[in-house]
């Protein structure tokens, strides 16, 4: 794509635009400094692994994906500020996905030990995990928050922390993945997924693009269900103190 058409394309953000301005919502400024943010950030990122793909640098590949983890775990942590250290559980389920899932890639030879494979996996593991510790932080604390006299009714009772949040945190990891699994069950009939779409795009052979998508699918899965399972296991006992009490939000 050349320069020129990749300016014409600001016709797609000229639409909202034009249609926040008719409808006064408000949204202008936002979408202004969205659209200047994503090409200086992405232009930025793109030259910097073009830099890291050709120096082929385990260094660079280390502080690419550490820095990735970095920015995730601080977008995350906002939404679990009432589960403490929060922001240490984030980053430990982060770097726990990220070394089981590349582990298995490169350890069965799946994909190769390069960046090319490794940052752009990544990124894909990474972000998604972020945003699953979101949807399931977001729906725990409202689950335990709603159902704060169950969970004192059964520890008072005798029941342990386990037993008295058991139920919301099944609720919340289940919910979390919902969204995962439901997408799956529908591509290639509702849409043809971003990494497909871009290798087909590119002139890769159909097929080839279904395997890395299938690939990127499956593993996308496990993301979302380790994410969700150990981030809630680490989060669960926090909220109690040593005589088991639950801890007031």
């Amino acid at each position: 794509m050349s320069y020129w058409a990749l300016s014409l394309t600001l016709i797609f953000v000229l639409i909202p635009l034009l249609l926040s301005k008719i409808l006064n919502l408000g949204l202008g400024r936002d979408m202004t400094v969205a659209t200047i943010r994503s090409i200086i950030q992405l232009l930025a990122v793109g030259y910097v692994l073009k830099f890291v793909f050709d120096s082929e640098s385990l260094v660079y590949i280390f502080l690419m994906v550490a820095l990735m983890i970095v920015a995730a775990t601080h977008n995350a942590q906002k939404k679990g500020a009432a589960i403490q250290g929060i922001t240490w559980k984030i980053a430990v389920t982060l770097i726990f996905v990220e070394v089981l899932t590349q582990g298995i890639l490169i350890g069965f030879n799946i994909t190769p030990a390069t960046a090319q494979y490794i940052i752009p996996i990544s990124g894909m593991v990474i972000g998604n995990s972020m945003v699953l510790s979101i949807l399931f932080l977001n729906r725990f604390t409202a689950e335990v928050e709603d159902h704060q006299d169950q969970t004192e009714l059964i520890l008072s009772l005798g029941g342990t922390p386990k037993q008295a949040i058991h139920r919301q945190l099944i609720n919340s990891i289940k919910a979390s993945m919902i969204p995962t699994i439901e997408s799956q069950k529908t591509v290639g009939l509702v849409q043809l997924p971003g990494m497909m779409s871009g290798q087909i795009i590119a002139g890769a052979d159909p097929i080839q693009a279904v395997q890395f998508q299938l690939l990127i699918m499956f593993l996308l899965l496990t993301t979302a269900a380790v994410t969700s399972v150990f981030l809630g296991y680490l989060s669960y006992p926090t909220l109690f103190n040593k005589r088991m009490q639950l801890l007031k939000g």
